[in-house]
């Protein structure tokens, strides 16, 4: 399941997680316009390298060792990379942020993706292959997210058969629930010395978020949320009854009715 989007609209505007998006954007555009080595040397300079931060020296270091855990989580390895992370962000970073507060959000957010890059880190210490990426903070915020709005209905694409792609729309206890336990299965058969898909990393900032959510949220938001209620229509299938109407539906409320209204 790749989730593409979520029905979980909430007034206000996410500036942090635009931001952070944004943010990440231009680090990258900065990333390519490196050539040959000068790369390769950004990577290690700037991503968190377990061997450094617990405690082997580097000569070459830019900035403090503690410091390459937060400019690790503004670079990425690849256009699939960043173009995953952000998506997951930009689908569920606003429905948290709105529900922390911007300041907390950022406070937030970094604190996950601290902790889930000590969390891979301490699967090797010893490695020098450095770490990069928002992916620990952003597991964070999938945790968040599951415990904000368990219910809220977020749109999949499935491939049941090959060359067979469908879109339907699953709670989003469902998704997150099944993404947190592939993470979990692929960590405990993946080798941290190898580097790859950092699993751990994810794993540990989901629990971070999960764990720190009840802490940050506003006092007047409650956990738990129900999602939206949803109503078959014959004629364009399931629909939200709670949702807010799109632009693209102001001036239909006759023809929403249906034949019996």
């Amino acid at each position: 399941m790749f989730p593409i989007s979520d029905d979980n609209l909430e007034p206000g505007v996410p500036i942090v997680t635009w931001s952070i998006i944004g943010a990440c954007i231009a680090v990258f555009l900065w990333q390519m316009s490196l050539t040959g080595n000068a790369a390769e040397r950004a990577v290690f300079e700037f991503g968190a390298v377990p061997a450094t931060l617990f405690g082997k020296p580097d000569v070459a270091a830019v900035v403090p060792a503690w410091a390459t855990i937060l400019t690790s989580m503004f670079m990425h390895g690849g256009l699939a990379h960043i173009g995953g992370n952000m998506l997951y962000l930009w689908i569920f970073g606003d429905n948290v942020e709105l529900a922390m507060g911007r300041v907390k959000f950022l406070a937030f957010y970094l604190i996950c993706g601290t902790i889930a890059a000590l969390t891979q880190a301490l699967q090797s210490p010893e490695s020098t292959v450095p770490l990069i990426g928002a992916s620990g903070a952003i597991s964070g915020v999938l945790g968040a997210y599951l415990l904000l709005q368990p219910f809220a209905h977020v749109r999949v694409i499935i491939m049941p058969l090959p060359f067979f792609i469908r879109v339907i729309s699953v709670p989003s206890l469902v998704v997150l629930g099944f993404w947190f336990v592939i993470q979990f299965l692929s960590g405990l058969s993946s080798n941290a010395d190898k580097g790859g898909v950092a699993f751990w990393a994810h794993v540990g900032g989901f629990i971070a978020g999960m764990v720190l959510m009840p802490i940050f949220k506003k006092r007047d938001v409650t956990l738990f949320q129900k999602g939206a209620r949803r109503v078959f229509d014959a004629r364009r299938g399931s629909r939200d009854l709670d949702r807010r109407p799109g632009p693209w539906e102001e001036g239909r409320e006759d023809d929403r009715r249906g034949p019996w209204g």
